[in-house]
């Protein structure tokens, strides 16, 4: 790769890019702030008294030009369905190292089909360097270590944090997809609210069903264990509209009520200010079983969702600056380490049982 040493924030605008942003100045830290928005990204990079760099991923060409001199990119424009192919493609043609904030199944999915791409170019593709999926992908490959023959992987979360605005229209857009595991090495779509049980994610026993969570994707690539589903506590009479509204589910994939649920978010979500991060922190729980019926179990607690992620983001720029290995598709854990959620402020060890 060219020895370049200047790094992007592209989609610096948005909620989580705007927290990165100011954490990474905050720091001393001086990233090109990038968007297709003039208005909003100029202005907040002339508020912290760094560079812009206007650009729109559908021209290929202007993408291009725009990294050439940019040796990490930090993506954080979402939804990640509709940027995220785009950017990688641009990094792979800039000899430039990705990583996102994605939390998307079919977002990892791809990303790891380029995997032969990015190691004949030289970089490296991360996705997955937030919440979504540091905390849990660390779970996922300290239980490998500890259960090497484990055939089953259960991983989950435990939080009353709010949704960013991008979230919530991501959260929208698979309403119509349902529900997702990996059985036998291959995902399998379920319905929603697929399965439920109760689990001790850390402050006691919960209530809770599968969701379609990144990990579904990652920690097969992490750990090759080729059963694993993802946990969220939800209320037994939630989880019971779940599965009766899976049946309807094909309707929200209709283009006026997508449309109609999105302008829902725009009116209505504005992410969770600092004062509530603060007070909601994250606990996470992992647990792995093998043939025999030997079991597992690890959790961590962390900082808010949206604390992980900034920090997170800004683990992986500073580790890929001074980067000088391969390329291709990497997880969290495989590229930073098993442990690498501990370096985060707000986050206990990694406990094992």
């Amino acid at each position: 790769m060219p020895n370049k040493t200047q790094w992007m924030i592209y989609g610096a605008n948005g909620y989580t890019g705007r927290l990165v942003a100011r954490e990474a100045q905050r720091q001393g830290l001086t990233p090109i702030l990038a968007g297709r928005s003039p208005d909003a990204v100029e202005a907040l990079a002339a508020e912290l008294g760094l560079h812009a760099r206007i650009f729109d991923l559908a021209d290929a060409g202007a993408s291009r030009s725009a990294l050439e001199d940019v040796a990490v990119v930090a993506h954080c424009a979402g939804p990640f369905s509709a940027t995220s192919a785009a950017m990688i493609a641009a990094c792979l043609a800039s000899a430039t190292h990705y990583v996102d904030i994605t939390g998307e199944i079919a977002v990892f999915e791809h990303a790891h089909s380029r995997d032969a791409d990015a190691r004949s170019a030289g970089v490296v593709v991360c996705p997955g360097v937030g919440f979504d999926v540091i905390p849990t992908d660390c779970l996922a490959a300290c239980l490998k270590a500890a259960l090497p023959d484990a055939t089953h992987l259960a991983l989950g979360f435990d939080t009353g944090s709010g949704l960013s605005p991008g979230t919530a229209k991501t959260t929208v857009e698979g309403l119509q997809l349902g529900g997702q595991v990996r059985r036998d090495g291959r995902l399998q779509r379920v319905p929603l609210g697929f399965k439920r049980r109760t689990i001790d994610f850390g402050r006691g026993a919960k209530g809770a069903v599968t969701i379609p969570w990144g990990d579904v994707a990652t920690a097969y690539y992490s750990t090759a264990i080729p059963n694993i589903e993802v946990y969220l506590p939800t209320p037994t009479g939630a989880a019971l509209g779940m599965r009766a509204i899976d049946p309807l589910r094909g309707l929200f994939g209709h283009a006026k009520v997508q449309a109609w649920l999105k302008a829902q978010v725009e009116r209505r979500v504005h992410g969770p200010d600092e004062t509530t991060r603060a007070r909601l922190p994250t606990w996470v729980w992992g647990e792995a079983r093998n043939a025999a019926g030997e079991v597992r179990n690890a959790r961590v607690q962390t900082a808010n969702g949206y604390d992980v992620t900034v920090h997170g983001v800004l683990l992986a720029v500073r580790h890929l600056l001074d980067y000088a290995g391969p390329g291709g598709y990497f997880t969290p854990s495989t590229l930073f380490g098993a442990r690498c959620v501990e370096q985060l402020p707000g986050s206990t060890s990694i406990s094992l049982t």
